[in-house]
This record gives structure tokens, sequence and C-alpha cells, in this order.
């Protein structure tokens, strides 16, 4: 019965946290981070790590802006970290921005898994990732001429897992709801979202958290998705 396969990007198929990490990395680096008494970059990247994941969750909601999202998630980690808030550098998240979507590591195996769905499915992107981040991501990392359409949330006006981005993205790839199936790693955004809408859904869970009893389906590895499809 499946024809459609929507796909997150961030966290699912582009590596966001090992992106992330050699964005960081670099930057601390040239900003001379330990020079302003962050003497450990692992503590700095996975300070932020939590702080960027706790926002996102909150974006995703609705509940803070974009704007808020990015003047927080630094500011928050060098705070945590004891910076005085007149030491944070004033470009580190402009740099961050414009770095990180720059980088190219996918999920291992995703060019081999999405080689083989192409052949027999449509497949599409559904993301909450900012306009421009995703963009360069698809771009750069080779991944448009794997996807129909890619469907983002700045476009649409709302985030998943709202009803109407999930319409939205259903009627722009002209598919039904019993022929489509969602792929992401947010239980709230992308599989409840999914499920709430009326449509299947598979948690990739890469970590190995433990899977609610309501989430009928999830994978660990991307090559699983062989298996299913």
């Amino acid at each position: 019965m499946i024809k459609h396969i929507f796909f997150d990007l961030d966290h699912t198929i582009w590596d966001f946290d090992r992106n992330a990490q050699e964005t960081l990395m670099e930057l601390y680096e040239s900003y001379k981070l330990n020079e302003l008494g962050l003497s450990s970059a692992e503590d700095f990247i996975a300070t932020y790590t939590v702080n960027n994941h706790q926002l996102w969750a909150q974006y995703h909601l609705g509940k803070i802006t974009k704007q808020a999202l990015r003047e927080e998630r630094f500011r928050k980690t060098f705070l945590d970290l004891g910076l005085q808030p007149e030491m944070i550098p004033a470009k580190f998240e402009d740099d961050y921005v414009a770095m990180g979507p720059t980088k190219t590591n996918l999920f291992e195996s995703a060019e081999k898994v999405l080689t083989y769905l192409q052949n027999k499915y449509h497949l599409h992107i559904i993301s909450n990732g900012f306009k421009e981040a995703v963009l360069t991501k698809m771009q750069v990392s080779n991944l448009n001429p794997y996807f129909k359409n890619v469907v983002i949330s700045e476009d649409v006006g709302v985030n998943k897992p709202d009803k109407a981005i999930f319409e939205y993205a259903l009627n722009l790839a002209v598919a039904q709801k019993q022929e489509s199936i969602m792929i992401g790693d947010s239980l709230e955004a992308d599989v409840y979202g999914a499920q709430n809408f009326g449509i299947k859904a598979i948690f990739f869970n890469p970590l190995k958290a433990q899977k609610p009893d309501d989430v009928e389906q999830q994978i660990h590895h991307l090559e699983e998705l062989l298996n299913h499809f």
C-alpha cells in the first residue's frame, strides 16, 4: 500500500549531532574559548547539545520562536559554564549558523538506503529546520536528487507535529494517508505528529531509547528500512 515515504532531515538522515560537534570544535579553537575559561571543548559541546535539544523541543511545539531559539541556545550554554554575559562572543551564533549546514555527515548507509527506496517509492522531506539551513544541507550533502519535495515548516507557517504541515505535504505530493508513512527521530514531532494526522510512522531510534508502547515501529539503523520496504 505504501507509495510515499516522508523523512525528517535533522537527526534522521543528516547527522545533526556529529555535524554540530565538528562545527563547535572549529569554533572553540577559532574563538579561543579556552582563554575565556572554558577549558574543556567536550563539556562545552555536551552542555550546548542539552540546551539545543531542549529549545528545539519547545520550538517544535510553538512555545518559542526561531529568533528566541537562536538567541538563547549559546547564551544559556556560556552562562551555564560560568561565563559572564559581557564575555559571550557576539558573533558566535551567526558563525555557527553559517558553518554548521555546510557539514556533510549523514547517518550510516543513508545514501544506500535512499538509493534503494527511490527506485520503489516517492520520497519527500518534512523538516522543522530553519529554511536557509535546510536548503544548504540538502545541496551540499547531495540529497536533493533523492526527494520529490522538501517541505519546510517556515514555508508552511506551522511546525510538526501540527496536522496542517502533514496535510500540506500530502497535498503537495498528491498522496493519500493510507499510502504514506513518516520516518523520524522525534517522538513528538514526527511519530505522534504523523499518527495523530492519520498516517503510519517509524521511529528512528539510533540511541536505543525506551520505545513507548503506543509506537508500533522503530529502527535503530537506517539500513533496517531495507527490511521494511
